[in-house]
């Protein structure tokens, strides 16, 4: 774990040092409270989010791993833009990217029967109602 922590660092200090020497202090500053903004806006509509990915589900637009995936690089770019850095928000906006070419691709396959969700029931079970009419008049005598 401490092998990625600090080079994580590291590249961060780098590329925000790079970058503040660029284009100055004041847009620098600026830069990481829109991202921020942006994250913490993300984190709110993730509720949303996970429900446009429930339902492209339940019509067999995603998959179970790409559910999973979709929903994570979600949150996890959401949670990198909200971390002050320019190397931490080029990969949240990777993250993002990730997701929503995820979510374009879910707009672009047509609906296919899922296995997963099925509304009527197993097509194996019938349901039936037993009643038992002997048991009811002994138990009445």
């Amino acid at each position: 774990m401490i092998f990625v922590v600090i080079p994580f660092f590291l590249l961060e200090l780098y590329f925000s040092l790079q970058t503040g020497e660029e284009i100055g202090f004041f847009w620098t500053v600026v830069w990481i409270l829109l991202s921020f903004v942006v994250g913490m806006r993300l984190l709110k509509k993730s509720q949303h989010t996970m429900l446009g990915n429930i339902e492209a589900m339940k019509q067999g637009k995603l998959d179970m791993q790409k559910f999973k995936n979709a929903n994570l690089s979600y949150f996890i770019g959401a949670i990198l833009l909200i971390i002050p850095g320019v190397f931490s928000d080029f990969l949240g906006v990777s993250a993002l990217i990730y997701t929503y070419y995820l979510q374009f691709m879910v707009r672009i396959t047509p609906e296919q029967p899922n296995k997963h969700f099925n509304p009527q029931g197993d097509d194996n079970v019938i349901d039936v109602e037993i009643i038992d009419e002997y048991s009811r008049s002994d138990r009445n005598s």
